[in-house]
This record gives structure tokens, C-alpha cells and sequence, in this order.
């Protein structure tokens, strides 16, 4: 008998399939590693920009609450010292000190409803940011709540108008005032008056043109109350070639005595 053999034919071999890579494990953590990472790195920036913004909201806020703020003129009352449009800075520490002197431009807040009714601010979306921006003190004050006008008198002077010469005196001291507007005499309106303590009497550099305290004697509502000042403006900061230091007219109330020393 012949033995039969296994056939070494081809066909009769199983089929092999064809060995396919395998994807590590390690290269898919390495892959979630690097996209983990980008996104942490774009939040961080983020987070980065987010506290630069806020801290720059607050630092702003505490100066204009405690320092300085800022304002626009829109009127003329204070010409030729400041003029329509000027952007000023003023110092709120002298209103928080309660350093307000004879002489000093102040800003302050119309309580006594000086000011005609204003139109309400600009609507919209425009109009919150520009309000949002002026409250925390990045974006300057409107005048139109608030006034700005020279303290002539404080509490206890006996102000005056007019002497012989046409000028206002302040206990007994006649007033050279050079910062009047060229042309405009101290007042065409006379007046008679002892500033209550704690109070205020002011008037626009430009008299012919100023609504003031003289113009609210008739109703008792002519004297500023000290809580209502906002500040005294020390710069005038645009437009840039307006810029300039304000400085106090020194001269013009330098021989004033105070109330006692006038009242001996």
C-alpha cells in the first residue's frame, strides 16, 4: 500500500491576515495632554485680561471717589478762566478735607436745582456704557449735574456790592479781582449778604453771563452748603493746547481778615 501524504499545495494553506499597527495608548494620552493644556492656556488668558480690567475699573472708581475726577464746561460762565468745552480735573481730597477757600473754582452739585430740568441721557446700549464709564471715572462728568463757579465768600463773611469804585469787598476789603472776564464789571446786581456757616457764596468769572448765588437771593437758596462741593478744579487737561495749571489768585484775598478780626 502506498501512504498518502499531506499535500503541500498552496490552496490548501489557512489564509493569513496581514498584521495591522497598533495606536498606543500613550499617544492618545499624549495628544488629550497637549489639547488639555492649549485650552488652560487660553483661559489663563483670559483670566489675565479679565483682572487687568477689573482691577483698572476699581483703581479708576477709587480715584474719582477719593482723589480726582474729572468734568467738561459746557457754558461760559467761567470765560475767560475756563471756556466752552474745556476738560478739567478736580481735586475731590480739598472737598473730603474741608480745605475750600476764598478764591478756589469749585465744582458741586446742583441740590438747590439751579440748573433748568436736563433731557434724559442717551438711550441704549451706547448710552449705559458711556454712564457706566462716567460713574466709575474713566470717562469724565457731565456738567450738566453739577456747576462750577469761584467761592467769593465763606461762612461768616460779610460780602458786599458794590463800593465807590464799582467793586465787591469782602469784610470791609475792597476786591481786585483780575480773573473777571475783560469787559464785565463785578456785578450789576448789588447785594448785601453774611454767608451762613458752612456755606458758600460763589459767582462766575464771567458776570454778565453767570447765573449765581446773585441771582438766588430773592428765594433764600443762594448759598452752597459745604456737603454739596465736589472738588476744586486745579488743571485744565484738554484740549491740549488749553493745558494749563489753575492756580489760585492769592493776591486778590490776601489782605481779607477773617470774621473775627473783622467784626473787632
Amino acid at each position: 500500500m502506498t501512504e498518502e501524504r499531506p499535500s503541500d499545495s498552496a490552496g490548501d494553506q489557512p489564509e493569513q491576515e496581514p498584521l495591522r499597527p497598533r495606536r498606543s495608548s500613550r499617544s492618545s494620552r499624549s495628544s488629550a495632554s497637549r489639547s488639555a493644556k492649549k485650552t488652560n492656556s487660553a483661559w489663563s488668558s483670559v483670566k489675565e485680561i479679565l483682572i487687568v480690567v477689573v482691577l483698572a475699573i476699581l483703581i479708576a472708581f477709587i480715584v474719582k471717589t477719593l482723589f480726582v475726577r474729572g468734568f467738561y464746561i459746557p457754558s461760559g460762565s467761567m470765560e475767560n478762566t475756563l471756556e466752552l468745552d474745556d476738560r478739567i480735573f478736580v481735586n475731590v481730597m480739598s472737598a473730603n478735607l474741608g480745605t475750600i477757600d476764598r478764591g478756589d473754582i469749585v465744582v458741586f452739585d446742583d441740590t438747590k436745582n439751579w440748573l433748568p430740568s436736563q433731557p434724559q441721557g442717551s438711550d441704549g446700549l451706547g448710552g449705559a456704557i458711556q454712564s457706566a464709564l462716567s460713574f466709575v471715572g474713566i470717562l469724565p462728568d457731565s456738567a450738566d449735574q453739577a456747576l462750577v463757579k469761584r467761592v467769593i465768600g465763606e461762612g461768616g463773611d460779610h460780602v458786599v456790592c458794590c463800593d465807590a469804585d464799582g467793586k465787591i469787598s469782602v469784610n470791609g476789603t475792597a476786591l481786585d479781582e483780575t480773573y473777571v472776564y475783560p469787559g464785565a464789571v463785578p456785578s450789576e446786581i448789588p447785594f448785601d449778604v453774611i454767608v451762613p456757616d458752612n456755606h458758600f457764596f460763589v459767582l462766575g468769572d464771567h458776570r454778565n453771563a453767570s447765573a449765581d448765588s446773585r441771582g438766588h437771593l430773592a428765594n433764600n437758596n443762594a448759598f452752597i452748603h459745604k456737603e454739596d462741593i465736589i472738588g476744586t478744579a486745579f488743571v485744565i487737561a484738554w484740549p491740549l493746547d488749553r493745558f494749563q495749571i489753575l492756580h489760585h489768585p492769592d493776591q486778590v484775598f490776601a489782605d481779607v481778615p477773617d470774621t473775627s478780626s473783622s467784626e473787632d
